[in-house]
């Protein structure tokens, strides 16, 4: 099991100080480069980042800096704008993850409607394919969009488990994660590679690794949250000793 590290809330606290900065100074705090070189020390696989089209945390500028210091692979969280799919396309990261996108929402609070991407989706999809980049679909663990993600030609899903994270008894928590594990094996019958995020946390990680067939966990609010506290390379290093 890989884990990536999403540092996109790293730039978030960022933005808090320099908020309205298109341009990254080397003053600003805390550094990307300073949260990768960390992520990179302790052990983890890859890192995750998403370019919003609002730029509220991670700006373009970042991109590049992280494409060209870091040795892990990237994976690219973006929306299927056009500006976006430009710079995803020169950039030619490892993996994109295709996600929806709202401009009210804190953060990505739902999976991408694969059963109504149509032809902007796979028309997307293809041209990144094209640059051999490989392209997964952020979805719920619904059977109707993970065929969709298969007949699309996705080779990843990355199941959303948000409803998961956030259920609130152990009866309902329990129906999410068979919901979780019955998404897997279908994606897998039907040829597709599975990762998993949102909401996983040092207290819940356990049960997401019950979802069999999972690659990677995408996990980042929480990590960042713990380094507050214990610093970025400790609380990467607590996470990779929970999955373990």
């Amino acid at each position: 099991m890989k884990l990536g590290v999403n540092i996109d809330h790293v730039a978030t606290l960022r933005q808090a100080r320099y908020r309205g900065y298109r341009t990254v100074t080397s003053r600003a705090e805390p550094g990307i480069l300073d949260a990768v070189r960390s992520v990179e020390k302790a052990g983890a696989h890859g890192i995750t980042f998403h370019l919003r089209e609002d730029r509220r945390h991670i700006q373009d500028a970042d991109v590049w800096i992280i494409k060209q210091n870091c040795r892990l692979p990237l994976n690219f969280e973006m929306s299927m704008n056009p500006e976006i799919l430009k710079i995803a396309l020169k950039l030619q990261p490892h993996e994109v993850c295709l996600v929806p996108e709202r401009r009210q929402e804190v953060t990505t609070e739902g999976g991408l409607d694969v059963t109504r991407g149509g032809k902007r989706l796979q028309k997307t999809i293809q041209a990144l394919q094209k640059q051999n980049v490989i392209v997964s679909l952020f979805i719920a663990p619904d059977p109707k969009h993970i065929r969709a993600a298969a007949a699309l030609g996705a080779e990843f899903i990355e199941l959303h488990t948000g409803a998961f994270a956030e259920a609130h008894t152990p009866t309902q928590q329990k129906k999410q994660l068979t919901r979780l594990k019955e998404g897997a094996q279908l994606a897998v019958d039907l040829g597709l590679r599975v990762n998993a995020g949102h909401g996983i946390r040092y207290t819940n990680v356990k049960f997401v690794l019950e979802i069999p067939f999972l690659e990677t966990l995408n996990i980042g609010h929480s990590i960042v949250s713990r380094a507050v506290t214990v610093g970025l390379e400790q609380a990467v290093r607590e996470m990779l000793q929970k999955m373990n």
